[in-house]
Order: structure tokens, then C-alpha cells, then sequence
């Protein structure tokens, strides 16, 4: 007897269009969702039913309705009952529902049989033959060369669409990975010899999101329905691209099935490698992101961010697309999602004006380069909208409570890290990370996205157009003097400190401890954990007094504003008012990034304790966080591919650092590879770019990061392991800087960087230093040697080549 719990559950389940659990056999819309042995066909087509697409009448045969290839005797009479349904001439289409089969990552496509028109009395023999072909050798052979699992093989018995034309339809172009564009083929009659690759069929072109058609005059009255449900087919499926079957019969188009495009997968489970740029054509900047991520992440760092997103987290997805991605191990921002969103639903912004509103954050971007946008509808700005306002909401939330994320942070993970290490089993520790732990994450991962600002970028670019490039950097470099510190600062600032005596080792190392070169790194051990780190950053060359140079930028500032107010005091309190806002702003920013950074502290811990209690050690950071949180719970399978992402990981950490902005998709490894890559831009959409040298053109373009002209010879640093090869008065150039490599800073003539914009780390810090800066050059690390000669203009953004590397180190800083 049932219990009346669970009886008033199986009728929630039923009112739901779910079938009870444990059954042989179910129709498409009453399947469970969780009933993972029903294969990837199967599954996906009870998600088109239950989406409302028009999908022919069917069910699935799990494999616990088999004895070897045959029916139970009980399957076979829940077929019967279910054929019943149907008229008694129906013809049926007879498939195989294998569990990775029709997934992103393989779709088995002709391994398996599939037996139609046949008729109800011949269904036993038809459903056992397609059963029997999983043993076949080519299941196995296709399943070894994907890397798929196999497992026990479900069969779909579908009700047969007597077609007049049938095809296929690819959402999104599966060679180039064009957005813009649906492709197909078209033939008469049944599509199998089209899908078996018997018949080519005609082609045919959707354009996204108008629906505009081009193709046969056969399919023209269709092609406005079929683009509709492709459309909408994708949209079911979270935005995935999708290969999809049809068929037209009697003016009716059905679907038949549907399949993510295995070519655009960005995602292997056995190496945990993702590769956001094979998901479709889209624009990717790793300016600023790079900052405190300068080499490959681990998968369990990548996939924590992701998880953040789709479980409350700051989010900016369209059609699926989320605005963060990864590509070689690296986070990238999707520009793509980013400038469609800002266009809104009218699309009427040029996206090239969009972008410029955006440069603070991303730099410039060459004329030449693409700006792929996502194809939206109006139905999909209806469905996006809410959660968008949602998230903006949210940010407005998180912004109001800064103030108090602030106060409280530090006291909080000290707490949480006391309750980590008391965890003792497994068990334990998953419910700290369910109880506690995600949730002061969430929190952490929004106040640093409500922290952003762009406005001191914004600023600089009015007072530059205003007052001209001297004095407005002179304005804005004081802002640490403006705000009371700034936290970019403070471990250089500290250093000092703590040589004079008037801060404490221990203060030192509970404030800046845990920041780095690489913070945003789970498995990156902190500065703290090293005993004799904080002896070592003492002993190092301090170059010059950092109180000595922020008086100076002070007194700068200071001058800038009196010679304004002589002519126009009003516009100098303007001005004053404006940078005093400024400095605020960059204040909030850097000390929530640097509590933010706290929490990833907090959560290496957490991942170190799992690894302990696991038996894995710092394999645990080769995990996803889903599978972590899994194998805390017991299901520790995924363990098996740990030496597979070994090895995946460090042929990551092996590539050179990747390009700055990235068009189309991109393959790090055959880059790297080239000897000739351009090393500032990549990727299928992009033009074929000419490798500048400094032969071909002496002069080095970026943005001005701080004003001053130097000449002086060039170290090249691509590790900050190297820094120690930094001799004063050296010009440093590097793909990038972030917070670990401040104290370096003082002893540099100045800084050149690959990567940055107006809001990098270089630019900020190289302007309350003094220190003439240009940042976002793109290739100057390529292109440019140790020992070069160089002027570098920050004000203009210029570096110029003088003289390749002198045989003598002497003369080697001179202000110009």
C-alpha cells in the first residue's frame, strides 16, 4: 500500500506528464528527467515533448526491459498497452538510445542500426536486431577512438512520418562555428539516405535571427516554420547548437531528433579541457582577466566560476551564452555576449560604438577585427530580459552592502577556516560546504563584480580630451593620496613598513598574505603558507622610497588643480570634486578584489582538506567542482581520469602566454606550434595578420598607462620567478603585472605590457608611482629583446626602438 505522501507524489508526478519510476518502458514526455539509462536520443527527445515541439508520437525500451536482446515478458506487455494508443496500420521507426550516444561529445551517428517502416507485428523482431547491434564492432571501435562510454543500449519505438521532404539542419554553421547562419540539406522523400551519407540532398541557408532562406524552391514554403523550430529547438537546449532531423509530411513539419553539433563541443570530460571558442564564432578578450590569472588554471578553479554563475551567481548569458569563458586553461570575457546585451532588443547601436564605451576595461580594438554578435529575437529578449533586470537588481543589492561585506570578511573566513580544518570525514565537510561555505562564496563573487567601475577610465578620458594627457595623469595620480590607500599598493606600501618597524609581521602578513601572482588560483599556494617568504620579499631591492614617490605624485596633482583654479576655480572644484569621486571608486574596487581574493584562500583550504580526506592529495584541483562536491558524498569514479588531466594540465601550463583578444575559434596548441603566430590576436575569424618585427616598424603602439618619457634598456619577463633579473633602471616589459608584482615596480625606469587597458594593474599602480607606463602593446614581448635600447612615451602610449640589445650594460637609464 501506498502511503498517502506518496501517493499525493506520483499524482504531482502524473498532473507533471511523469510516469511513476522503475518502469520498462515510457513515452516521451512522461519520462524522468534523472533516468539516464533511457540514452541521449531518448532524453532528448522527451525534452523537445515536454518543450512542446512537434515531435512524432513515440516511447522509449530502457535496458532494464531486455534479457540479453529480447523483451521481458513483462517490457513486451507494456509495449502492447502502450501500442494501443496508436492506429492499427501505424508504420514505426525503430532506433538505439545509447547512454553517450547523440551527446556534445560523440553521437555514434550509423554505429548503431536502426530498422523502419515496420509494421506492429514485426516490432519484436525489429527492436532485438537494434539491440543486437550495440555488440557490434564498429559500437566498439567508435566508442575507442571518442573516448565515449558504451553502456547498456535503450531502443525508441517512434511512430513513422511518411515523408515528402526531409533533412537536416545545423543551428549554427559546423565548420566556420558562424552564428549568423543555419545550414542544411533537403531531399525528397525519407532522410535516411541523407543521414546514412547515401545522398547529399540540396543545400540550404536559415539566416539568424531574420530567418532570411536561400536554397530550393522545394523547401521555400517550410523554411519560415524550420527556422522557427530550430531556433526554438536550440533555445530548449540551453542555447547549445544543435543538429537537427525534420521532416515535412503532409504540410506538417515534424522534428525526429536533435543533437548537439559534436564539432562545436567545448568540453572533454576525461582531460577537463574546455575551449570556449569552438562553441561558435564569437570575440574573446583576456585584457584585465589576465591579471590574476597569468597562467593556465586548474579545472577545479575553472569550473568553481562556472558553477558560482549557474547557482545564483553574477551572470550574463544569452541564448546560453555566458559573458565569462576559458580557452587554454585561461579565462576570457565573451565581448560578443557582452556588446549584444548593451545594444538591447532595438540593435540599433553600431557595435563598434558600443565597444568604445567598453574600452576601459577591454583597450582598443583594431579596425580590422570582427565583432561577431548573438542572434537574438524578440521572444529572446523577452526571456533574457527578467534575468538580467534580476541581476541588475541584485548588483544594486550588493553594492548598498559593501560597506559591510567589508568590515565583516576577514573575521568570517578566519572562521570558516577554523571550521574546515575540524572537519573529520568527508561527510563533514560537505555539509560545511552546503551549509556555509557556498553561500559566503556567492556573496564574495558578487560584491567584487558590484565593485566595478569604470569611472576612473572614464574620467581620465574626459580630462585627457579637457586639459590634455599631462595633466589629467598628473589629476589622477594621486588617487591613493585622494582615497587613504589604495590596496594595489599596500604590499609595497607594507614592505616599507615593516622595515621601519611601524607595522608587524604578523599584521603584514594577515592583510597582504594572500595575495599574489597568482591569487585567482585555488591550487596556487598563498604567500602565508611559506615561512620564509616574507623574509625574502624584505631582502630584495626596495628601489626607490615609495613614500618619496607618492608625495611627489601628490604634489603633482596639487599643482595641476592650483594653475586651474588661477583661471576658472569653479571648473578646478569640479575637477577636484571629480577625482576625489574617482579615487573612491578605485578605493572600493581594490579593497573588495582583495577580500574577494581572501574567500579563494578560504576555498583552497576547502579543497586541501578534501584532497586529505580523500585520499587524492592536490590531485583534488584536477576535479570539477561538481565532481569534488560528489566524491565528498561517495561517488569518487571521476577519479580515474586524474593522471589523463595531469597530463592535459600541464601541456596547458606549457603554452606560451596566448593572445590578448581572440575572433572565431582557436586551437592553443596548433598556435603554439607556429613558429610564424601572431601572438596579440588569433582565431578563425580573424584576417590574416602580417607579424610586425621591429625591423618592419620600430614604434610600439599601446595605451598610456602613466605619462613621462624615458629612455632606457629593456629586460624582458615573462615569469615573475625571473623578477629577480630586474636591475634598476631597467625598462620592464611583460605580458602582464598584477598585485604580486608591485614591488618590483619601484626599482623599473618604466613598465611596457602585453596586455592592459586604462584599469590594469600597470596602469594604476605605474601612475601613483610615477613611473611612465604603457600598457595593452599587444606583441612587446615578441617583439622586443633584453638589452634593447628604447624610448617609452607614456603619455602618447608609444615604445620605440632605438638600438637592438647593447654588448655593454652601462648607460642604461637616461630621462629624456
Amino acid at each position: 500500500m501506498l502511503t498517502d505522501a506518496a501517493a499525493a507524489r506520483l499524482r504531482t508526478l502524473a498532473r507533471r506528464g511523469y510516469a511513476p519510476g522503475g518502469q520498462p518502458c515510457y513515452r516521451f514526455g512522461e519520462l524522468p528527467e534523472d533516468e539516464t539509462t533511457a540514452g541521449g536520443k531518448a532524453r532528448a527527445l522527451a525534452r523537445l515533448v515536454r518543450a512542446g515541439h512537434p515531435v512524432p508520437d513515440g516511447l522509449v525500451l530502457l535496458p532494464r526491459a531486455f534479457a540479453g536482446d529480447q523483451l521481458t515478458a513483462a517490457a513486451a506487455a507494456a509495449l502492447n498497452r502502450q501500442l494501443r494508443r496508436f492506429p492499427a496500420d501505424q508504420r514505426f521507426a525503430v532506433r538505439s538510445s545509447a547512454r553517450s550516444e547523440d551527446s556534445a561529445s560523440a553521437s555514434f551517428a550509423g554505429a548503431y542500426e536502426s530498422v523502419l517502416d515496420v509494421a506492429a507485428a514485426d516490432l519484436a523482431r525489429a527492436i532485438a536486431a537494434v539491440r543486437a547491434s550495440g555488440a557490434a564492432e564498429r559500437v566498439a571501435a567508435y566508442a575507442s577512438s571518442s573516448g565515449a562510454e558504451v553502456g547498456e543500449l535503450a531502443v525508441i519505438v517512434q511512430a513513422m512520418v511518411p515523408a515528402e521532404l526531409a533533412g537536416v539542419v545545423f543551428t549554427v554553421d559546423p565548420i566556420s562555428g558562424d552564428l549568423d547562419s543555419m545550414l542544411g540539406s533537403v531531399v525528397q522523400g525519407l532522410g535516411e539516405s541523407l543521414v546514412s551519407g547515401d545522398e547529399t540532398g540540396s543545400p540550404f541557408r536559415l539566416a539568424r535571427p531574420s530567418g532570411a532562406f536561400e536554397g530550393p524552391d522545394v523547401l521555400a514554403p517550410h523554411a519560415s516554420a524550420l527556422h522557427g523550430q530550430a531556433h526554438r529547438v536550440e533555445t530548449t537546449f540551453a542555447g547549445v547548437p544543435q543538429d537537427i532531423e525534420w521532416a515535412v509530411a503532409g504540410d506538417r513539419l515534424w522534428l525526429l531528433q536533435a543533437r548537439p553539433i559534436t564539432t562545436l563541443n567545448p568540453w572533454r570530460t576525461p582531460t577537463a579541457e574546455r575551449n570556449d571558442s569552438l562553441a561558435g564564432t564569437c570575440l574573446w578578450s583576456a585584457t584585465n582577466l589576465s591579471e590574476a590569472n597569468p597562467v593556465a588554471q586548474t579545472p577545479l578553479t575553472i569550473s568553481l566560476s562556472r558553477y558560482q554563475q549557474a547557482n545564483g551567481g553574477p551572470s550574463m548569458a544569452l541564448r546560453g551564452r555566458e559573458m565569462a569563458g576559458f580557452i587554454g586553461g585561461r579565462p576570457y570575457a565573451n565581448l560578443s555576449v557582452q556588446i549584444t546585451a548593451r545594444r538591447g532588443k532595438p540593435g540599433k547601436a553600431d557595435p563598434r560604438e558600443v565597444y568604445r564605451t567598453l574600452a576601459g576595461w577591454w583597450g582598443t580594438l583594431p579596425d580590422d577585427v570582427p565583432i561577431p554578435l548573438i542572434p537574438m529575437t524578440a521572444d529572446d529578449w523577452k526571456q533574457a530580459g527578467l534575468p538580467l533586470l534580476g541581476s541588475l537588481l541584485r548588483m544594486s543589492w550588493a553594492k548598498l552592502r559593501l560597506p559591510a561585506f567589508l568590515r565583516g570578511h576577514r573575521r568570517l573566513c578566519d572562521e570558516l577556516l577554523a571550521a574546515i580544518v575540524a572537519c573529520r570525514t568527508p561527510v563533514e565537510l560537505r555539509k560545511l560546504w552546503d551549509g556555509r561555505l557556498f553561500t559566503v562564496s556567492l556573496r564574495s563573487f558578487w560584491a567584487v563584480i558590484a565593485s566595478g567601475s569604470d569611472y576612473p577610465a572614464r574620467l581620465e578620458a574626459e580630462l585627457r580630451a579637457q586639459l590634455g594627457a599631462e595633466d589629467a595623469s598628473a589629476l589622477l595620480s594621486n588617487l591613493a593620496g585622494y582615497a587613504g590607500g589604495l590596496e594595489s599598493l599596500g604590499p609595497s606600501e607594507g614592505l616599507q613598513q615593516v622595515r621601519a618597524g611601524t607595522l608587524s609581521r604578523a599584521e603584514y602578513l594577515a592583510r597582504f598574505g594572500h595575495r599574489g601572482v597568482n591569487e585567482a588560483e585555488l591550487a596556487w599556494p598563498r604567500p602565508s603558507e611559506d615561512p620564509g617568504w616574507l623574509d625574502g620579499e624584505l631582502a630584495r631591492d626596495a628601489g626607490a622610497d615609495i613614500a618619496e614617490r607618492r608625495h611627489r605624485q601628490a604634489e603633482a596633482s596639487a599643482a595641476v588643480l592650483a594653475r586651474l583654479g588661477e583661471h576658472d576655480a569653479r571648473l578646478a572644484r569640479k575637477v577636484e570634486q571629480r577625482v576625489r569621486k574617482a579615487a573612491r571608486h578605485a578605493r572600493l574596487r581594490e579593497a573588495v578584489r582583495s577580500e574577494g581574493v581572501r574567500t579563494t584562500s578560504v576555498l583552497r583550504a576547502f579543497a586541501l582538506r578534501a584532497g586529505d580526506l580523500l585520499g587524492v592529495a592536490d590531485g583534488v584541483f584536477l576535479l570539477t567542482i561538481e565532481e569534488l562536491l560528489a566524491a565528498l558524498s561517495g561517488d569518487t569514479a571521476p577519479f580515474a581520469w586524474l593522471d589523463q588531466r595531469r597530463t592535459s594540465y600541464q601541456r596547458y601550463r606549457d603554452l606560451p602566454a596566448l593572445p590578448g583578444l581572440i575572433c572565431g575559434s582557436f586551437d592553443p596548441f596548433a598556435w603554439a606550434a607556429d613558429p610564424d603566430r601572431c601572438t596579440d590576436i588569433a582565431g578563425t575569424a580573424v584576417p590574416d595578420r602580417t607579424v610586425r618585427t621591429p625591423e618592419s616598424s620600430p614604434v610600439i603602439s599601446g595605451h598610456p598607462g602613466a605619462v613621462g618619457r624615458v629612455e632606457g634598456t629593456v629586460r624582458v619577463l615573462t615569469d615573475f620567478d625571473d623578477a629577480g633579473q630586474l636591475r634598476p633602471g631597467e625598462v620592464l616589459v611583460t605580458p602582464l603585472t598584477n598585485i604580486g608584482w608591485t614591488p618590483i615596480f619601484p626599482i623599473a625606469a618604466a613598465i611596457v605590457t602585453d596586455l592592459g587597458a586604462p584599469l590594469s594593474h600597470a596602469a594604476i599602480v605605474a601612475r601613483e608611482l610615477g613611473i611612465p607606463a604603457v600598457v595593452g602593446c599587444r606583441d612587446a614581448t615578441s617583439r622586443l629583446h633584453t638589452g634593447d635600447r628604447v624610448r617609452v612615451d607614456g603619455a602618447a602610449g608609444t615604445v620605440n626602438l632605438l638600438s637592438p640589445a647593447l654588448s655593454s650594460p652601462a648607460d642604461r637609464h637616461r630621462p629624456s
